[in-house]
């Protein structure tokens, strides 16, 4: 059994899930699976990508998941929380997945699809440990032996950058759940970063006043490691105002709102690319300048999209040292470092590293999202600053909603 805990997911999918149940309870969604680097070959007589011959392997954990529930001490944990509310807590103590909202097929293609729709508060759940789940069956029925003295001497040779001179300020999070080797392997990794760099201590979505190590998006670790739980909204969030709110184009201003309605100033990272960053600068006006800690990059180039934020700030006369920029896009720790350097002292910095902590021991990871296309009937979209992210099912509605935001067709 891969999942055995339904803390064993991201915190961002508690913090969003708790506004659907106080101001989305009625929404319905439709989520889809994507493999992007499906039917690839990592090389001559290397095994290929297909996910097909492991579907009923996947649907088996599925099914286990679903059993699942939230023992005591898991919901104490969420409780002792200062922005996750009472009576949250009190529904999950009732919670658990339902398997007749999830299909799984094998497609002709040596693919899969995965499917989930219904309740967005009944379903917000299934994305990341299903995510983990697919990548765990697909890499022990590929790597029966895993290279784990390959993955150790990588982990240690990221561990010796960072702990080079001049780099004492800077502090990454764990975010590889969704693409992460295995549990075991993920649980290691974090071992290991909590003893050789140091950890956070602040709660919520600060970075910690000491160590390297600044926490994780994984709640189960975070509470069994003791290290600082972090994140706070995802693109669906955004994508479902596309559908929930009153006006397309007032969505994203919609879903700031919203979010500040139920956290009142706690959890303060705004995602900037649901639709890119031209329209995200032009709705992210004074007043969510200073509503706001910080913002995330999740695509593009980070170097650009910092010095506009940046430039942005200064520009709507909020001093830039007091924000935090969070970069979580396929970052490495060469990668990093390089950012860190670029940033140190203009701004306040916090780093996301996934698939590159959690799945790094010399295999090609599987690149695999789920993504909301739909809400309430109606398409939803992303529209990336990098257009490979982009996912949708209704080429009409991305059209329209380029027009809506103003945003160029791309190659």
């Amino acid at each position: 059994m891969i999942i055995t805990s339904l803390l064993d997911t991201d915190l961002y999918k508690f913090t969003m899930m708790q506004v659907v149940l106080h101001q989305f309870p009625g929404a319905q969604v439709e989520y889809r699976f994507k493999c992007r680097n499906a039917q690839n070959r990592v090389g001559p007589g290397a095994p290929s990508l297909d996910l097909a011959p492991f579907v009923a392997e996947i649907r088996d954990e599925i099914r286990s998941l679903c059993s699942l529930h939230f023992h005591d001490a898991e919901l104490a944990y969420l409780r002792s929380m200062r922005f996750i509310k009472s009576d949250f807590v009190d529904f999950l103590g009732l919670f658990h997945l339902n398997e007749k909202y999830i299909t799984v097929t094998a497609l002709p293609s040596g693919e899969i699809d995965i499917t989930i729709q219904g309740p967005w508060l009944h379903t917000i759940l299934f994305e990341i440990p299903v995510l983990a789940i697919v990548n765990e069956v697909y890499f022990r029925n590929t790597h029966k032996l895993p290279d784990l003295v390959e993955g150790r001497r990588r982990l240690d040779v990221k561990i010796g950058q960072l702990r080079e001179e001049g780099l004492g300020d800077l502090k990454i999070a764990d975010y590889g759940t969704r693409r992460r080797f295995s549990q075991p392997w993920h649980e290691e990794v974090l071992r290991v970063l909590s003893v050789r760099l140091g950890t956070g201590q602040s709660p919520g979505n600060a970075a910690g006043t000491s160590g390297q190590l600044a926490g994780t998006s994984n709640v189960l670790f975070a509470m069994k490691l003791g290290l600082t739980p972090l994140g706070t909204m995802a693109h669906e969030y955004l994508q479902a105002c596309q559908a929930l709110g009153p006006r397309l184009r007032d969505s994203q201003i919609y879903g700031f709102e919203s979010w500040a309605k139920e956290y009142r100033g706690d959890l303060g990272i705004a995602l900037s690319d649901v639709y890119g960053i031209d329209a995200f600068l032009r709705d992210f006006d004074l007043y969510f300048c200073k509503l706001f800690d910080g913002a995330r990059h999740d695509s593009g180039d980070p170097f650009s999209w910092g010095e506009r934020m940046l430039a942005h700030y200064s520009k709507n006369r909020v001093d830039p040292r007091t924000k935090t920029l969070i970069f979580s896009d396929s970052l490495t720790v060469p990668r990093t470092i390089e950012l860190y350097r670029q940033f140190r002292g203009r701004c306040q910095l916090a780093f996301g590293i996934g698939t590159n902590l959690t799945n790094d021991l010399g295999y090609e990871p599987l690149q695999i999202v789920i993504k909301m296309v739909r809400c309430n009937g109606q398409p939803v979209a992303k529209l990336s600053d990098t257009p490979s992210k982009n996912m949708c099912d209704d080429e009409r509605y991305m059209g329209y909603l380029r027009q809506v935001f103003e945003i160029p067709q791309t190659e």
